[in-house]
């Protein structure tokens, strides 16, 4: 019975789980239809149309406007919610409120106005 304990144990059962799915894999592989390569495959192509390749450039300051957002909320509902009821404490996270929804508004007029937008025609080359 020790045994059978041994093979339930997450590493050990881990470990043959994945062989038998490496030993299927190859299996599967030998016997699967290989796909003839071609150039087609490869390149765009649009409804009917072929189109010419571009590279993406992503930009990261839309995701950095909302990762500030999110840490200004949860820090402001952090220190909220430990704010004790009385009275002096009370005015504290009123201030608080003021201030984070300032911040906040800070956030909105930054998005809506980008330093990097690139008006039609004004980029000097």
């Amino acid at each position: 019975m020790e045994k059978v304990g041994v093979l339930l144990c997450p590493p050990v059962a881990f470990l043959i789980i994945l062989g038998v799915l490496v030993i299927f894999y190859i299996l599967v592989d030998r016997f699967s239809i290989k796909p003839e390569k071609s150039k087609g495959k490869l390149s765009s192509y649009a409804c009917g149309e072929n189109m010419p390749g571009f590279k993406f450039q992503f930009g990261y300051s839309l995701f950095f406007i909302f990762a500030l957002f999110f840490t200004v909320m949860h820090v402001a509902v952090l220190v909220i919610a430990t704010l004790p009821a009385k009275a002096p404490e009370v005015y504290f996270g009123i201030f608080y409120l003021i201030a984070i929804f300032l911040c906040v508004c800070g956030l909105l007029i930054y998005r809506d106005n980008p330093e990097d937008t690139i008006i039609d025609g004004d980029e000097d080359d």
